[in-house]
């Protein structure tokens, strides 16, 4: 990915969660609303894909804006952050996990998170940087 030198743990995490979902998506799946139980699921991956990488963007582009000594610890939030993220979604989704909508639905989880973290970012461009969430 390009731009990744700075935070390549981060751009690799993301890089492999789309890897991930592009495999799945691709194991026989096309994302149609109304489909298929597959192809629904196959339309949460696309959709938590398109969230994830608004979010690493978004985060690049921050990361930039930010003097050099406040980036550690954006990076280290950040990363506490994707983790959790994961160990949300699996708790909150561990009773579907072996149904045919359990991807579709970790999958909504994930892209949930992902679209809440966006406030979280942009903090860090205002005036109670970095601190306060």
């Amino acid at each position: 990915m390009a731009g990744c030198q700075p935070v390549a743990t981060l751009c690799a995490t993301a890089l492999l969660a789309l890897q991930a979902g592009v495999a799945w998506a691709q194991a026989g799946a096309t994302c149609r609303p109304g489909g298929s139980v597959a192809e629904v699921n196959a339309c949460a991956v696309q959709d938590f894909q398109a969230a994830d990488t608004t979010i690493a963007v978004l985060y690049a582009d921050v990361m930039r804006a930010l003097a050099a000594h406040e980036r550690p610890q954006l990076r280290q939030e950040h990363s506490a952050w994707l983790r959790e993220r994961t160990t949300r979604c699996k708790q909150a989704t561990r009773a579907t996990e072996q149904q045919p909508d359990g991807p579709r639905l970790f999958h909504a989880c994930l892209t949930r998170e992902t679209q809440q973290h966006r406030r979280g970012l942009m903090r860090w461009l205002s005036a109670d940087t970095p601190a306060k969430p």
